[in-house]
This record gives structure tokens, sequence and C-alpha cells, in this order.
């Protein structure tokens, strides 16, 4: 291990040498007349692993140069040991506050000053040791933390894409629906009627959890959901179980953990009640107004606009200014009106997300 590197700072040469012949046998020793020069010392390489500092000094003397240190980034954990003249407990007292680690009272005693030292390298080393220690395992937390992050995205798209399979049409319906979702939260978030609600944690949750609303799809028979014409009323009633199928699947997923995880619950609101309306003629429930969770308020709006937009079995793709128009009219009745203001207003960046993820051809 190398030896540590004292900086030991006075303004009277014959201290210096006493001190520099005393120490160097066992460490590094570096030596300046200044305070100024302390600083400059303090901030090059070798840096210091302890100060040995000289309080009456001409121009900037030992408080003001420990002050400077404490306030520097680079040096305010190096430990700074006072040599001082004097002995009246309101000198110590006033070094103490400022940060000094100890005193050495003057004329040195050999014996004494060696132990102080070993004292304070020794606790430094402790210190830097926990703290290396506390830098691996934040390190190792933020990266298992980080790979429990990506695992649950892949697990979410995963499911998704399963739900996709069986509804081939819907190509990148997740990633522009998502990004709908997303946006109307952001853009919310200020609102004093959401503001509550619509912290940065909740969006990122909300937005994990959107690309799950059409999982119970894979509840939903073939002939049904994949259908080229209009369903009759007894297959419409079928394919609107899908709702209920895809939250119990979450909810079930719910029990099989120990612990809750946010976005399932928002995951399981916006499968469920996505397709109800704020004037209460949605399904599967029924919900109006405030009784449908925002979550379900801001994906009711995405899925619509996006089922517009883009061609099905059974429909072409409706142009963008058409399904503006369609939406706009489901204000106060499809929609939350604040939902359907803010989603008007910010109409061309919900097209850049629409033009993003458009379908390959």
């Amino acid at each position: 291990m190398a030896a540590s590197t004292i900086l030991i700072v006075d303004d009277e040469p014959t201290n210096l040498h006493l001190l520099t012949s005393l120490l160097r046998s066992e460490y590094m020793v570096r030596a300046v007349s200044s305070g100024e020069g302390a600083l400059r010392a303090a901030t090059s390489e070798p840096q210091p692993d302890l100060v040995l500092l000289d309080v009456m000094m001409p121009g900037m003397d030992g408080y003001a140069v420990l002050a400077q240190l404490r306030e520097n980034p680079a040096t305010q954990d190096i430990p700074v040991v006072f040599l001082t003249a004097l002995a009246e407990a309101p000198d110590e007292e006033r070094g103490l506050k400022l940060g000094a680690a100890d005193y050495i009272t003057k004329p040195i005693n050999p014996v004494v000053v060696l132990a102080r030292v070993r004292t304070q390298l020794q606790a430094k080393q402790a210190r830097d040791w926990l703290q290396d220690q506390n830098a691996s395992l934040e390190a190792e937390v933020a990266r298992r933390m980080a790979e429990n992050d990506l695992t649950q995205l892949v697990t979410v798209r995963a499911l998704a894409h399963l739900a996709e399979t069986r509804d081939p049409e819907t190509g990148n319906h997740i990633n522009r629906t998502q990004g709908y979702v997303h946006l109307l939260a952001l853009r919310l978030r200020q609102h004093p009627r959401f503001s509550a609600l619509l912290t940065q944690r909740n969006i990122d949750l909300m937005t994990r959890s959107a690309p799950l609303h059409d999982i119970g799809k894979v509840g939903i028979p073939d002939n049904i959901l994949q259908k080229a014409g209009p369903l009759a009323p007894a297959e419409w009633e079928i394919m609107k179980t899908h709702a209920k199928i895809g939250s119990d699947a979450i909810e079930q997923a719910e029990t099989d953990v120990e612990k809750p995880l946010a976005f399932l619950v928002l995951a399981k609101e916006i499968a469920h009640w996505h397709h109800e309306k704020w004037d209460g003629s949605g399904y599967p429930d029924g919900l109006a107004g405030d009784s449908i969770p925002i979550s379900a308020r801001l994906m009711a709006l995405a899925d619509v606009f996006d089922a517009l937009i883009s061609a099905r079995v059974y429909k072409p793709a409706m142009p963008f200014a058409e399904a503006r128009k369609i939406i706009a009219a489901g204000r106060d009745k499809h929609f939350d009106p604040d939902v359907c203001d803010t989603f008007l207003a910010g109409f061309d960046e919900f097209v850049a997300i629409a033009e993003k993820y458009r379908e390959d051809v």
C-alpha cells in the first residue's frame, strides 16, 4: 500500500523542518509556508490524506484556510489537524466548529504528533473504505434495479405481443397507444384536476402498463376477433368480455406475488375500464365521470384515436383531420372533457407519434 501523504502548513521554517523530519520516514510529506500555498497543494496531486495546519500565519490564517477547504468539494473530506500555540477553549471550539479534526499544541511533542497523525489517518482509511463499500453497494443495487426494470418491461411487452398475435392487424398499435397515453399524462400533469395523481412516478407506471390494455383478447375466439364484417349482437357481447378477461388475468398475477406491484394496479385499471365512457354508456361496468380511473380515461381516448386512424379488416384508415373531428364530438360524452381538450390542443404531437409508429406498407 502506498504511503499516506501529509501536507504540513506553517510559516515558520523551523517547524516545517521539524515536522518533515519527524514524519517522512513513514509518510510522503509535502510542506508549504502560507495559506494560499496550502489551498493550491490541497488540490494538486498527490492530494493529501491529512493536513497539519498552523493557525497563526500572516495573510490567510489557518481558520480561513480550513473554511475554504471545507467549501471545496475536492478537499472538503480531507482531515485537518490544527497546529497552534493557542490553548484557550474558545480557540479550539472555533476550529472544531469549522471542521478541524483535532488540535496539536506547540511546542510540538513528537510522540503526540505521531499518535495523532496515525489516529487521523486510520480514521480516514476507515471512512474511505466505508465510502467505497457504499458506492459498490449502491452500484450493485442500481444494477439489479435496472435489470429488474428491464425484465419487467420485457415481460409486459411479451404479454402485449402475445395478445397482438391473436389480432395481427394491430401492428404498432401498442407503441402508438403507449405514446399517446404518455403524452396525454405529461400534458395534464399541471392541470389542477390531475396534478395530485399524475406524478412522474405514476406517469411512468401508467405508460409502462398501457401495453396490457388489450391482453384480454387472448380469450376471444378467432372467428369473432378476426371477423371481417360487423359483429352480431351476441358476438359483440363476447367481444366485450375481453376487458374483464384482461383485468382478471392481471389480478391473478397480483395474487401470485407476495408484494403488490404498483404498475399492475394501473394495468388492471386500464385493461378493465378503458372502454368505459364519460357519460356512463361504456362497458363493462357502465362507470361515468370521475368514477372511471384516470389511467383508463387516458387509454380510452388513445385507443379510440388509434382505432380511427388504423386500417382494419373491416375498414380503411381514417384521415387524421376526420379522426380529430370524431374525437372532438366525443367530448363530454365518450371522453373526459379536460382530457379531450388536452388531446385537441396538442393534436400535432399525437399525429407525430402516429407517424413515427405507422404500419409498414
